[in-house]
């Protein structure tokens, strides 16, 4: 009994130190957080459940990305793709702004970093990474078809050998590398600001100085301040809701107008995507302190905020990223 518990033990803890960069894997490929947490443990599970016929012809590593692989196909073949507001339609100008929820399934959602990004030494290393999670790029990736999206993903990020993923997905070298370059055109095409989005980790002293005064005038409600720090062409995006805006004029009409009530607003700082972003809690109607209001994922290019994108979904972003479901006066 006790060998079998101490081999338990080991293959739990094998498989368990996959699960992080297994997550990324699965939340490029579906851009979701939830399914692909959900995948993730679908993948450990049959793994745990068919460790018997693991040959060892592989590795570990290898086994695990073949069978995700699969999870995240069979995902992808019920017709799921995620989306941005910004993929959907133009801006709205802030005269027709309306609040029209679509369905949670419709949008590509935020991701914590630490769930997704694991821990490398080498830096070249983790900057791709990090660019590989951005919402831009992931937005990117879902107008790839479910197989070349898996190659793109396989060779361009995880620097996976042709044959390799050739070998994972029981094709041939040629046809992965025909894939590869389908993807790569397509993905110029659809890329946008994912490919000139400025670094976020670490942040220079620039983009912290920039990060301090942007939650100085959102806390303060300046919108002077505020649109002084935004790109002329930045965005404000707030899923699940289509309507997004462009410009300092209607970003700053928006947020006096239908979101006045943000005004007197908390932000605190953690990170999502690969990019800085806040946890928002506006006060609360009800009582004193703070409630949850979205989570801010905040794009930065050439020492400006080109994006500002807010997930007002709290009961399933806040316990997702570990945030308090309340600020007390004090604590703020």
């Amino acid at each position: 009994m006790t060998d079998l518990t101490a081999t338990t033990s080991d293959i739990d803890s094998r498989l368990e130190g996959h699960r992080v960069e297994l997550t990324g894997y699965c939340y490029r490929m579906l851009g979701s957080a939830f399914e692909a947490e959900d995948a993730v443990q679908d993948t450990l599970v049959r793994a745990w459940r068919n460790i018997e016929k693991f040959e060892g012809r592989s590795s570990l590593r290898s086994w695990l990305y073949r069978i995700a692989t699969n999870v995240c196909l069979d995902m992808l073949n019920a017709g799921n793709k995620r989306a941005r507001p910004v993929d959907l339609s133009g801006p709205t100008p802030l005269a027709q702004a309306a609040l029209n929820p679509l369905p949670e399934n419709t949008w590509l959602e935020p991701m914590p970093d630490g769930r997704i990004l694991p821990s490398v030494a080498d830096p070249a290393e983790a900057a791709v990474a990090r660019e590989s999670v951005r919402l831009a790029f992931v937005a990117a990736l879902q107008h790839l078809p479910p197989k070349q999206r898996a190659v793109l993903i396989l060779r361009e990020v995880l620097a996976w050998k042709a044959a390799e993923v050739a070998e994972l997905l029981d094709t041939s070298v040629a046809s992965v590398n025909s894939a590869l370059q389908r993807a790569r055109a397509t993905l110029t095409d659809h890329q946008g600001d994912a490919a000139t989005a400025d670094a976020a980790d670490p942040l220079d002293e620039e983009q912290r100085k920039l990060l301090e005064r942007y939650v100085a005038a959102f806390e303060g409600y300046d919108m002077k301040a505020l649109t002084a720090l935004l790109h002329e062409d930045a965005v404000m995006t707030m899923p699940p809701f289509d309507l997004w805006l462009q410009g300092h004029d209607d970003i700053a009409g928006f947020m006096t107008s239908i979101g006045a009530s943000c005004e007197g607003s908390r932000l605190i700082a953690t990170s999502a995507n690969g990019t800085p972003a806040f946890a928002h809690y506006k006060p609360n109607p009800d009582g004193p302190g703070f409630v949850p209001w979205a989570v801010q994922v905040i794009d930065i290019q050439d020492g400006a905020i080109t994006g500002m994108h807010c997930f007002l979904d709290t009961p399933r972003w806040f316990p997702l990223f570990g945030l308090p479901d309340h600020l007390d006066a004090d604590a703020a």
